[in-house]
């Protein structure tokens, strides 16, 4: 799986399904630093995904203070060859319009990515 350096920063894409709908968002940050992947709320509308009530709110904390997401059971999402199925993820809106993501920890650790940052890969191990 290719990844890209620009502005500073790594970007990858993933796909995912949500009841049979499916997209790939591309500019996601691969973020070792995230514990959780956020996608943007705005970049998966069109496939269905929005903030309903009986969603759970979550809150997390980091460099630019707290922010709030909506948290949703999505068919599968894939990094690559790697697919895992009935997986939750949270949506949240982004101030950057470049970046429609942040794959986390959950998700790398999940599937056992390795990042090659002088071929600017990534792969499953």
């Amino acid at each position: 799986m290719n990844i890209q350096f620009r502005d500073g920063l790594i970007f990858t894409s993933i796909k995912i399904v949500y009841r049979g709908r499916t997209k790939v968002i591309s500019n996601i940050v691969v973020d070792t630093g995230a514990s959780k992947s956020l996608i943007s709320q705005d970049v998966v509308d069109d496939i269905g995904i929005k903030v309903s009530n009986e969603d759970e709110i979550v809150t997390s904390y980091g460099i630019g203070g707290k922010e709030f997401a909506f948290v949703k059971k999505i068919d599968n999402v894939s990094l690559g060859n790697f697919t895992i199925s009935d997986y939750e993820l949270d949506f949240t809106v982004f101030q950057d319009d470049d970046i429609n993501g942040l794959l986390g920890l959950d998700l790398l650790m999940e599937s056992g990515i390795v990042i090659d940052l002088k071929k600017l890969e990534m792969y499953q191990s």
